[in-house]
């Protein structure tokens, strides 16, 4: 089956350095790389609710240029540092990101570290992708 990667605009150099894609398409499905809060330039975003809300901001940047839109997720994957003490934010920003039943797969994995150790969120999916979009 293809494999077609997909980048949003202006991202895929950054990709390129660290030998990976932000998505693959493969069939009917989108799997998207985890998404952390890091500002355009790649660093890190300290607060802990913007770091959460740009990892998610930076997720709907890849299914938009996959054609896709939060609403054609089906699976997430979250990873935490220390759970506990963002939960609250986290679970606002994912009930404004999923609002509305049927909402997405969800599994929730405490970590003691990401990439960067200013990270305290990433967040990975896997989405439909609307005939529409389909290449």
């Amino acid at each position: 089956m293809a494999r077609t990667p997909i980048f949003p605009t202006g991202k895929q150099a950054a990709y390129d350095q660290y030998g990976y894609s932000a998505a693959i398409k493969s069939g009917d499905l989108l799997f998207v790389s985890g998404q952390v809060g890091v500002h355009d330039d790649g660093s890190a975003i300290y607060e802990s609710a913007a770091q959460i809300e740009r990892a998610f901001e930076n997720l709907r940047l890849v299914l938009d240029a996959a054609g896709c839109s939060m609403g054609d997720v089906v699976d997430v994957t979250s990873f935490h540092v220390d759970m506990h003490r963002h939960f609250d934010v986290f679970r606002a920003v994912k009930q404004k990101t999923f609002p509305t039943a049927p909402f997405p797969n969800w599994t929730a994995v405490g970590v003691t570290t990401l990439v960067d150790p200013s990270l305290i969120f990433e967040i990975k999916v896997i989405a439909q992708i609307p005939k529409a979009a389909k290449l």
